[in-house]
């Protein structure tokens, strides 16, 4: 609901800007050369971001679309704004330990989770209690991005810390149950179905929040996941602690783990679908690690003397 209702102020903000750009001229006086010129006035004398200039164009191509039902020919035109390639920013193994040493109680299982099976934050904190297979040493994924699921290792180093974790996190859900509630959110209609697995053991989160709330879809009080705003600043607070300099992020840990994956010899492909990745070409952004690149070319200075 907030997602949408965001949408919708984007959507009024990057049609005034467009109708304002033509001196106030009523849309319908307007069409795909002025939309054309709009949009790349941004790309070109703006020098906005390409996800700047392509949610204008949604904007504008909604208010015609869905509102004077107008239909705008492809436009053809229209300077694209160029989005920046940047390469992701990767830790050393040193400074994974670090930031990970600075880490306490589920804060620190959450970020050995990022790091040791290549989790995105909201996918770790979106964990129930039935995804994690201790027997197998796997965790399965649920409705990833691009709504698929798949299968990622447990690091074996975490067994332990983890079953003693959900151990506590047990406790707490019999204490809910017995004050009357221990409901959990449930995915995709599921709680219309069962009416029952809300409150089962298996369908609890991994990482729980410390206290519960009314949840604005249902009007229930229920035990939400931590908040990722929590996680995240508790990684900065971390990296600044440990005194490195990198712009560090829970999804840092990420590229460190397929970084890592990578230098350690395993296959592309096999990296690609841990990290749940569509096209192997978004993995090999990683591959600038193996010595294929500056870092592997010896400097003619080292050679000096």
């Amino acid at each position: 609901m907030r997602a949408h209702t965001e949408l919708r102020k984007n959507g009024v903000r990057g049609a005034l800007t467009f109708i304002l750009f033509h001196g106030k001229r009523h849309p319908q006086e307007l069409g795909a050369p002025e939309v054309e010129a709009f949009l790349t006035h941004l790309a070109v004398a703006g020098r906005v971001a390409a996800s700047t200039q392509n949610q204008a164009k949604s904007a504008v191509l909604f208010l015609y679309r869905e509102v004077l039902a107008v239909e705008l020919p492809w436009l053809d035109g229209v300077t694209q704004a160029r989005a920046p390639k940047r390469l992701p920013v990767v830790l050393t193994r040193d400074e994974v330990g670090a930031v990970l040493a600075r880490l306490e109680g589920a804060q620190w299982l959450i970020g050995s989770l990022l790091y040791g099976s290549g989790l995105r934050l909201m996918e770790c904190l979106r964990l129930r209690v039935k995804d994690v297979d201790f027997g197998r040493n796997e965790i399965l994924v649920r409705d990833g991005k691009g709504a698929k699921d798949r299968v990622t290792m447990l690091p074996i180093a975490l067994k332990s810390p983890l079953q003693a974790h959900l151990g506590r996190v047990q406790s707490l859900h019999r204490q809910d149950l017995g004050e009357g509630y221990g409901e959990v959110y449930l995915p995709n209609a599921l709680e219309r179905k069962y009416p029952m697995a809300a409150r089962e053991w298996g369908w609890q989160y991994v990482f729980p929040a410390a206290s519960r709330a009314v949840d604005p879809r249902s009007s229930g009080v229920r035990r939400h996941h931590v908040s990722e705003q929590s996680v995240q600043r508790m990684v900065r607070q971390a990296t600044r602690d440990a005194a490195i300099a990198k712009p560090a992020t829970p999804h840092t840990l990420r590229h460190s783990f397929a970084t890592h994956m990578l230098e350690g010899g395993y296959d592309i492909r096999t990296v690609q679908e841990l990290l749940g990745h569509a096209d192997v070409k978004t993995t090999m952004i990683y591959t600038h690690v193996l010595n294929r690149g500056a870092g592997g070319v010896i400097s003619p200075l080292d050679r000096v003397g």
